[in-house]
């Protein structure tokens, strides 16, 4: 479904990512890990046009590189950013709302998806975002961008800062959400939840993949974890 090949991006002068290649396929969580500044982020950000960057990224066979964000966007490819973004003021519904492409419906997913997915969501329904919980106003932004109806979701740092009971909750909603066949790029820190729900993971190290495998390979290759993973 994604194939990135020979991924540059750019802050500035400043040379970020050095020839990046992963793909997703249909249905799969693909974890991105590594340490803090390694890049993880700005992949994301260069995947839906946010950053400068060359190289190829096709999405469902067309090519994103050269596109506005708004245009990746509209491609199917759903973003959540790692600072959530969601409109404090406005309700959990109307925040809800905004993340439809259009108002006449007709996608996978209802208000009532999300309120099944996440029952608190149903309970604070009329409640201002901005007065959730961290853990409440991720699980929010996820499902704000599902109402969107994306056949792929690219999600960073879903878990941070959450306690660990609504970590557990995050990692149910995604592998319910790869349930119902939408791919999940997910970029964590936490290496257990990435082992426990991916299907594959890649490292980054550098602005480079340094390592490819399943959550098995992983466990079981000490040298990466070591040098690239573990603080």
């Amino acid at each position: 479904m994604l194939e990135v090949r020979d991924l540059h991006a750019y802050y500035g002068k400043s040379h970020i990512l050095q020839g990046v290649d992963f793909r997703v396929g249909d249905g799969e969580i693909v974890s991105l890990l590594g340490r803090n500044g390694v890049g993880r982020s700005t992949t994301i950000k260069a995947i839906m046009g946010d950053v400068e960057r060359t190289g190829s990224v096709s999405f469902k066979g067309r090519e994103l590189v050269g596109m506005k964000p708004h245009q990746v966007a509209r491609s199917g490819l759903g973003y959540v950013p790692e600072n959530r973004d969601i409109f404090p003021q406005l309700t959990v519904r109307e925040n809800l709302i905004l993340g439809m492409k259009s108002t006449q419906g007709g996608g996978r997913w209802s208000m009532d998806d999300m309120f099944e997915l996440f029952p608190r969501l149903r309970e604070r329904a009329d409640t201002p975002g901005g007065v959730l919980s961290g853990g409440e106003q991720q699980m929010l932004t996820i499902c704000r961008t599902l109402m969107g109806d994306p056949d792929l979701m690219m999600i960073d740092e879903p878990t941070e800062g959450l306690a660990p009971k609504m970590v557990d909750l995050v990692a149910d909603l995604l592998e319910r959400i790869a349930g119902r066949g939408v791919s999940i790029l997910l970029v964590e820190q936490k290496l257990t939840i990435a082992l426990r729900i991916s299907k594959r993971l890649y490292v980054m190290g550098h602005g480079r993949i340094v390592f490819e495998g399943s959550p098995s390979d992983l466990q079981a290759n000490a040298y990466i974890r070591k040098e690239w993973l573990e603080v």
